[in-house]
Formats: C-alpha cells, sequence, structure tokens
C-alpha cells in the first residue's frame, strides 16, 4: 500500500526537525483591523489622496519602498528589514467573500474555513501534527490573555501566559508551602478513578498539561542572557521578550503567538495609528537583535496579520471595516519583497468601498507549513492550496 503520509491515527509523519534543527514560528496578530492604505501607501496614487483628504500620508509620513508604494514612517525597522532581504510584504491578502465583522473574520483566519464554522484552530492543528502525543505542554505557547481559537484542537495543550516571570498556578499565593498544597490538590483533581471514570481522559491530560507547562515555563527567565533592553511600557515588546526568553530556553517550543492592538481606528486614526506602529516597530526591532544575539535568526519566521483592512474612503477622523488588507512574514529564511499586486483603487475595481484581495491567506500558510515548518498543509487546512515557490527557502 502507498504511503501517503500519514500515520495511523490520520496524523501527518511531518513536523520533524529540517537538518536536525527545529523550526519557530513566531505569530503576531494585529487585533482590531489594520488600516492596509496608511501602512502600505500608495503614494503615488491620486486616487489615494482622493478618497483620502483628512487621512492620506505623504511627504515625511512616508518611508518609500519603490516608485509605487511606501512604508507608514513609524515602520522605519520595517524598511530596514525589507532594505536587508529579509521581509515579505503580502499585499492585497484576504479571502473570498470577505466579513466586516471583527469576530467573524478573525475565526476565518484563525480556523482556515471562510465558508463554514469550525472549531479547528489551524496552528493547533500544526500542534497536533508536531507533537501527536502530546508529550511536550509547551509545543505551543500563547503570549497574553485567553486562547486564540488558531491554536484550539482536540487533546491539544496550549500554555497561556501573562508575565512570564510570574507565570503559574496560585503564584500570588504567600508561602512556598500554601501554594504546594494547593498544586497538590489539583494534581489529584485531575487523578483518574478509572478508566471510564469522571474526570474524563480529555480533562486529566489538559489538567496535567496546565500543571506540567507551568512548571517548564516558570524557569525559562533565569536561563536568559540578552544584551537587548526591550520597552517595559510597550505590551507587545513584553511579550515578545517572553518569545525570547522561553526560546533561549530550549524547552521544545514551536509555535509562539502573541497580539497587540486595537487597530480598530474609527476615529482619531493619525494618532492612534502611529502609535500602535511605534510600539510593533520598536518590539520587532528589538525581538530581530535578539534572534540574532540567541542564534535563532536562521531558524525562525515571524507572521503577522490582521483580521481585515479598513475602507479606502476615510470618514473625516478615521476609517471604517474594510477587507482586503496587508500581512508580512520577516525572517532570515524569507524571500524579502513585495508578493502580490496593490489592489486598484478605481471605482469599477473597488468591491463595494473596499479593496479586492488579490492573495489567498491559505496559500501563505500552506507556504508556512510545508516549506519552513515541515508539515503537511493539506492535512492541517483540509485542502491543497496553492504554494508561494519564492517566499521561504527550504
Amino acid at each position: 500500500m502507498p504511503n501517503n503520509g500519514h500515520n495511523g491515527n490520520g496524523h501527518p509523519r511531518n513536523g520533524h526537525k529540517k537538518n536536525g534543527t527545529a523550526k519557530n514560528l513566531v505569530v503576531i496578530q494585529l487585533s482590531g483591523g489594520n488600516d492596509y492604505l496608511n501602512t502600505v501607501v500608495p503614494y503615488q496614487d491620486g486616487l489615494y489622496y482622493d478618497y483620502r483628504p483628512s487621512m492620506g500620508l505623504s511627504g515625511e509620513n512616508v518611508i518609500p519602498v519603490d516608485d509605487r508604494v511606501a512604508f507608514n514612517s513609524h515602520m522605519g525597522p520595517f524598511k530596514n528589514l525589507y532594505d536587508e532581504g529579509k521581509l515579505a510584504v503580502l499585499m492585497g491578502i484576504g479571502y473570498p467573500e470577505p466579513n466586516r465583522s471583527h469576530f467573524r473574520s478573525m475565526d476565518i483566519w484563525h480556523t482556515a474555513e471562510p465558508a463554514v464554522a469550525s472549531s479547528e484552530g489551524w496552528l493547533g492543528k500544526t500542534t497536533k501534527a508536531i507533537d501527536p502525543e502530546g508529550k511536550n505542554a509547551v509545543t505551543t505557547v500563547n503570549f497574553g490573555r485567553g486562547l486564540p481559537r488558531a491554536l484550539a484542537y482536540p487533546d491539544v495543550s496550549v500554555a497561556s501566559v501573562g508575565a512570564l516571570e510570574s507565570y503559574g498556578l496560585y503564584t500570588g499565593l504567600a508561602g512556598a508551602s500554601n501554594r504546594d498544597a494547593l498544586l497538590d490538590t489539583v494534581s489529584r483533581i485531575y487523578q483518574p478513578m478509572s478508566d471510564d471514570g469522571l474526570p474524563s481522559l480529555r480533562l486529566l491530560q489538559t489538567g496535567r498539561g496546565m500543571l506540567d507547562g507551568a512548571d517548564t515555563l516558570r524557569s525559562a527567565p533565569e536561563k536568559y542572557s540578552s544584551t537587548v533592553e526591550y520597552n517595559a511600557e510597550n505590551p507587545i515588546a513584553q511579550s515578545l521578550k517572553g518569545v525570547a526568553q522561553v526560546m533561549s530556553a530550549g524547552l521544545g517550543t514551536r509555535i509562539f503567538y502573541t497580539q497587540h492592538g486595537s487597530f480598530d481606528t474609527h476615529t482619531n486614526e493619525l494618532v492612534n495609528h502611529a502609535k500602535l506602529w511605534d510600539e510593533v516597530s520598536e518590539a520587532v526591532e528589538c525581538f530581530w537583535a535578539d534572534l540574532n544575539e540567541l542564534g535563532q535568526s536562521d531558524d525562525t519566521v515571524i507572521w503577522m496579520f490582521s483580521e481585515f483592512g479598513r475602507r479606502i474612503e476615510d470618514n473625516g477622523a478615521g476609517t471604517d471595516h474594510g477587507s482586503g488588507g496587508v500581512a508580512f512574514l520577516m525572517g532570515n529564511p524569507v524571500q524579502g519583497g513585495l508578493y502580490g499586486d496593490y489592489p486598484s483603487l478605481k471605482p469599477a475595481d473597488q468591491l463595494e468601498g473596499d479593496v479586492h484581495y488579490n492573495t489567498d491567506y491559505r496559500d501563505v500558510y500552506t507556504t508556512i507549513l510545508d516549506d519552513f515548518m515541515h508539515v503537511d498543509s493539506e492535512w492541517v487546512l483540509n485542502k491543497k492550496f496553492n504554494r508561494l515557490p519564492e517566499l521561504v527557502s527550504n
């Protein structure tokens, strides 16, 4: 019988080390709907300024990339990475029949299912592919409160970290003995009474994974040594510092998830959007320096996305929910450049006041999974999508 690349349980035999080196995926979610047109600016297109008389960026407010588009002036570190050939700009990214609801659109990005509702996250399923038996409680770590749906999948435990230095169960209790007593109680709760007793095996596995993850991650900061100084007042910078700490500890973590926002800039956008990109740019610059110092830059890519772009026409003080947007992939393994065409702003080419998408986000997922993470993308995404063959080196 031919080998279809899957084991007897339907899980792919992929996700292992390539040439002896594990690959790391760092995800930065720009929550709220980042304004594509004021991030990668069509600064030579007169229609842009016609539609944005109050919001159009020009002059010292842009950093030209070529004779068509420019970065927002608050994205200097992105331009540096671009000039080094380490930043790919995915222009006009989106999906068919776009949804302007924050919640539904984010679910679509998280599950890779635009047409149907799903509870299976693409990165949760990737975690299952990497660690089918769930041997490592920290294969995937989320830095932030709650669990993004992208990380959800049956029998997959994901640790969610607020502040890494204080991470763990009952860390606020006075006295180690009190905390240990409560942890012992929780551990006993998760013990099975019988093979088919309560709590269920799934609850047992989740609870034990939570305990194991807390103990494992708590040791990461003390193993971390770096000359990079992250801004303590910048939340995304602190999240990326946590990523660097876990990565440097060699805990076997492969997927790191973070988010920043809100990019829902209906009002006062020129001020708020600039501040957000100052924070993201500062954080990425520090993290990139840290990756190089820690010797992880050749084995790590950073994927940055938002649930949708915003309307072509401004509302006077900001912009409203749109569709097609922009995403970024960066790292030494990335073949930098502009990918896809900048969507036309001509009235006849618009989608009800939005830009049309021309790059399917699932093509990027496919490329990240197949060419970088070495995971079977067709199994994860439930369908075969197109690879972007020049995007990531094997």
